[in-house]
């Protein structure tokens, strides 16, 4: 019942996370600061009136890991968003949702989990379609690269402090806390950047908070009831999906190395998932 619910709730979050992505790469005249602004607002526009029917309590009770998830994931998303002018989406992604094995590193010290050498070797796998991505995908730029890979450290982090914060805390807590962040952040930083958006920009803009609020909540709600390592590695249909959709829709085009090394990477991650289910 509980894996049910997992790859429900992560396939919903997966497709509306595509969707942002796909606003994000058309956006990319606009400075990443102000992206970072739009995402936020939408998203904490409508957690506030949720968190207000729902009569929450806005600070929620774990304040240090909200404020550490929030901080962690709005640095993040800032790198992501940075590399999107230099990757294909399909790219960026794929490198991004290196997190799940930056998660189950930091897992060891912050959760106490054990990596066994069987998943060492499915993580390898997945490094090894990096540096093909790298290697042989002209593409791939290195400022890109090294925008993606920070942040997928951080996105480990994240997975690690929603993963202690558990059930202790509402899903829309959790994610107001990311969302104030990410305005007041992506405010202050883009005044001095800021280019008053025009025409359908403004549509876009708005959709990327209410997309990116959608995301937010499925992902949350499958990582407050699953093991970090089990729910993770699920974000990998993103890269399904947004493959699909940059080819259809942005006209993206990928080499036969850039298959390559993105089902390297999903297939290390894909193993690790199935490994870790088996022994659980």
């Amino acid at each position: 019942m509980i894996l049910r619910k997992v790859l429900v709730y992560m396939t919903l979050g997966a497709l509306a996370f595509t969707l942002m992505n796909t606003m994000v790469k058309q956006l990319i005249g606009y400075n990443v600061y102000q992206i970072v602004f739009f995402r936020g607002l939408g998203s904490f526009i409508i957690t506030m009136i949720l968190i207000y029917r729902l009569k929450l309590q806005i600070f929620g009770n774990e304040k240090k890991l909200l404020i550490i998830r929030a901080i962690t994931g709005t640095s993040s998303m800032t790198l992501f968003f940075a590399s999107m002018k230099y990757l294909s989406a399909a790219t960026a992604v794929s490198l991004r949702y290196l997190a799940p094995i930056f998660s189950a590193i930091f897992a060891i010290y912050f959760l106490k989990e054990k990596i066994r050498l069987p998943q060492w070797l499915f993580f390898l796998i997945s490094f090894t379609g990096v540096l093909i991505l790298k290697g042989f995908d002209t593409n791939v730029s290195n400022i890109g690269l090294a925008l993606i890979m920070g942040a997928a450290i951080l996105s480990g982090l994240v997975y690690i402090s929603i993963s202690k914060i558990g059930q202790k805390d509402h899903p829309l807590i959790i994610i107001n806390y990311f969302m104030f962040t990410a305005t007041a952040f992506g405010g202050l930083m883009a005044i001095p950047y800021w280019q008053t958006p025009e025409g359908m920009d403004w549509a876009l803009l708005l959709i990327l908070g209410i997309f990116g609020f959608v995301g937010q909540f499925f992902m949350t709600k499958a990582f407050q009831i699953a093991a970090n390592n089990l729910v993770a590695p699920l974000k990998y249909l993103e890269v399904l999906f947004t493959g699909i959709i940059g080819f259809l829709w942005l006209g993206e085009i990928y080499t036969a190395w850039s298959f390559l090394g993105m089902l390297l990477i999903v297939t290390g991650l894909v193993s690790n998932v199935i490994y870790k289910s088996r022994k659980s």
